[in-house]
């Protein structure tokens, strides 16, 4: 029975040690209806855009949004999620904004977007989710690594930058949390 043990304790530790959190910086907008979500989609490009399609990246995305409560449809979702892998080095534009915890629990709407360049390594993902009936993106969140860029041909590299972006965004779907126990929600 010990060594059951042992061998279950040392697949968990091995397991924990194959995710690396990733350096990530996300900003969102004061407009956002952040406790209000509750179905997304993902957004398919229109035209052939290889940095905007990516399996292992959609299912990554479409696991932790479930996780959060959040049902997948393509009727009038919600939110829509896009995503683009960027392999060059680029300067991005964020914002210096307060912990969006912080500011969903005090909303008020007087507060500025103080705009940060960003200068992103080689090899940075950009997850985006737009509130469809606003048509606006309500959050963003960009990731890359210290040592270099993500491998984007790399399955784990790129099931560690989707972990480590959307870990950024902590909203249940509303009312999920209310109704865990209901036959419904079990379903997810």
């Amino acid at each position: 029975m010990k060594n059951v043990y042992l061998l279950l304790f040392s697949f968990l530790f091995v397991s924990c040690l194959g995710y690396k959190e990733l350096p990530v910086e996300y900003d969102y907008s004061y407009q956002g209806n952040f406790k209000k979500y509750r179905s997304f989609d993902i957004m398919r490009p229109g035209i052939s855009d290889s940095t905007m399609i990516n399996a292992v990246i959609e299912r990554s995305i479409l696991s932790r949004m479930k996780f959060l409560g959040y049902r997948y449809t393509e009727n009038k979702p919600h939110l829509i999620i896009a995503f683009k892998m960027f392999q060059d080095s680029l300067q991005f534009n964020g914002y210096v904004q307060p912990e969006i915890e912080d500011w969903v629990r005090n909303e008020t709407d007087k507060v500025a977007y103080d705009q940060k360049k960003f200068d992103l390594k080689t090899g940075t993902l950009l997850i985006q989710l737009y509130d469809r009936r606003q048509n606006r993106s309500i959050w963003q969140g960009y990731a890359t690594t210290l040592y270099g860029g993500i491998d984007f041909k790399n399955d784990r590299h790129l099931k560690n930058a989707v972990a480590s972006i959307l870990d950024k965004y902590r909203f249940w779907a509303e009312g999920f949390l209310e109704g865990a126990g209901t036959a419904e929600n079990k379903e997810l």
